[in-house]
């Protein structure tokens, strides 16, 4: 498939969803007083939920597989990171952003795609689709743990881009050491994350 291909299936998917669901939020509520105690509930926050492990997961490997060990191989996970603390604040700032559920979803769907093929594109291009999705996965969190003082709201945005390095970190270790031996396996697993994603659009349909 090409690149082309698959970010224009990818947009056109998003964009067909519904735009309504946002089962996320406000599902914690915050409530950690200082610094360390948001850090430490805030890193431990992306290991929680199948869809966030998913795709953070997902992100590492395919980074790894697509680009192998060269620099380019970073581009993904830290657009993903960049771009899911500024969706933590827009949650934060209380913004009222659609559709997190179905892009969440939608996330887990297409990261599986292309760990399954590993497909590759520029590093800018790969940078940039999983910020789309990373917004999203920020705003969530955002939501969940929002913070109304300084310290622990910094807290929250520091692990949570922590946790999500560490998962993306996790995620590339699998595809350097693991997937890119077995190719086989890094189909399966981008097949069964694809279909995580699949089955969790269908619950939102």
């Amino acid at each position: 498939m090409k690149t082309k291909h698959l970010i224009a299936a990818s947009v056109a998917t998003a964009a067909a969803l519904p735009l309504t669901a946002l089962a996320h939020v406000g599902s914690d509520g915050g409530g950690h007083h200082t610094f360390l105690d948001s850090f430490t509930h805030a890193i431990a926050h992306p290991f929680g939920g199948a869809d966030h492990l998913a795709a953070m997961l997902a992100v590492g490997a395919w980074s790894a597989l697509a680009f192998g060990k060269s620099g380019k191989a970073w581009a993904a996970p830290a657009g993903f990171v960049a771009l899911l603390v500024a969706g933590c604040l827009a949650g934060f700032a209380g913004l009222q952003i659609p559709a997190i559920e179905p892009m969440i979803a939608a996330s887990v769907l297409v990261l599986g795609l292309l760990v399954m093929v590993q497909q590759k594109m520029a590093a800018g291009a790969a940078a940039g689709l999983v910020g789309v999705f990373a917004f999203f996965h920020g705003a969530a969190h955002g939501y969940e743990l929002f913070e109304e003082s300084l310290a622990p709201a910094a807290g929250v945005i520091v692990g949570m881009a922590a946790g999500s390095a560490i998962l993306h970190l996790a995620g590339m270790a699998v595809g350097h050491q693991v997937m890119r031996r077995f190719q086989t396996l890094a189909k399966v697993a981008g097949g069964l994350t694809a279909a995580l994603g699949a089955f969790m659009l269908t619950r939102l349909a």
